[in-house]
């Protein structure tokens, strides 16, 4: 099954703490491209910010309203009495260390539940991951997040080291670090051994990745903007797949129509939906790029989405 989806047009919304009036309608499109490619590592902080305080009168401004403000980003607190929320521990062979560790949050109630690996940006587990993990319990899903900068730390307080240190990894070892967390939830006490992945940017990829990697050991994923999997690796994927995307992200956009020729080709069933006035990140509501009725609809459909494979 090929479903593609272009809802109507949504109205862009201000991120909490950046400054007054500012929305992505109000932030220069030249100044959202050099922020795109700031988060994928392609220039330093400090180039981001001359470059945008160079492109257009108040583009520093903009630049630093664009920053992530993860304190205001909570949806779900961690002392929610939904759920039950702490770090573990645990195995992680042929990775970093050979051990990893996660944010581990569970529905209130017995059990058994289906589970969903939440796979974290190119920058580590930052408050808005945990955050998206405690969403997922909330609908009952038992959720991990596991943090693949663990071997070396942890995630540093900030996205600038956070990014730093993801890219001074080995990224094979790195993405083995997100098999053994996908295969040490399965298992897990009270899984109903039903296993769903989310991610977004980074992690997305990592969705499509898990997929090919795990065949029908994965029941359902979720990919946020996220590169799509090598083409030849797509007839190992049984995992049905719900594709979350940008209007305006054509670095990730690009590469969609060889994905879908490939699912489609290896019988994959699989859902498209983009979310028009949408850039990259639009999910994330942390910085100004957070779209609430993109991001609301696209969480909507990643609940059912889950539910439906995972139950």
């Amino acid at each position: 099954m090929t479903l593609e989806n272009s809802d109507t047009p949504l109205a862009f919304a201000a991120a909490a703490d950046a400054p007054a009036g500012t929305t992505q309608i109000e932030i220069d499109r030249r100044v959202f491209e050099l922020y795109d490619e700031y988060c994928h590592g392609g220039i330093d902080r400090r180039t981001f910010l001359m470059r945008a305080a160079a492109v257009t009168v108040g583009g520093l401004a903009m630049a630093h309203a664009l920053m992530p403000r993860y304190a205001n980003a909570q949806t779900i607190s961690f002392t929610d009495t939904r759920i039950k929320a702490n770090y573990v521990s645990y195995p992680s062979p042929g990775g970093t260390s050979g051990t990893m560790r996660g944010y581990l949050v569970r529905p209130a109630g017995n059990g058994p539940f289906g589970t969903v690996l939440v796979v974290h940006e190119n920058r580590g587990l930052n408050p808005y991951i945990e955050d998206v993990a405690r969403r997922a319990a909330v609908e009952g899903f038992i959720a991990l997040a596991p943090d693949g900068l663990a071997p070396v730390g942890g995630y540093p307080g900030n996205d600038d080291d956070g990014r730093t240190l993801q890219a001074g990894l080995d990224q094979a070892k790195l993405r083995t670090d997100m098999l053994n967390s996908a295969k040490y939830l399965k298992t897990i006490a009270g899984s109903n051994g039903k296993l769903g992945v989310t991610g977004f940017c980074w992690g997305g990829g990592t969705t499509n990745w898990l997929a090919a990697q795990m065949g029908a050991d994965m029941q359902a994923g979720v990919p946020f903007y996220g590169p799509a999997a090598d083409t030849a690796s797509v007839p190992n994927i049984k995992a049905p797949i719900l594709a979350q995307y940008a209007e305006d992200d054509p670095r990730i956009n690009d590469m969609w129509p060889a994905y879908e020729a490939a699912l489609k080709a290896a019988g994959v069933p699989h859902e498209r939906h983009v979310y028009p006035g949408t850039q990259h990140g639009f999910h994330n509501n942390s910085t100004p790029r957070y779209v609430e009725a993109a991001a609301k609809l696209a969480w909507e459909r990643t609940v059912a989405h889950f539910r439906k494979h995972l139950a």
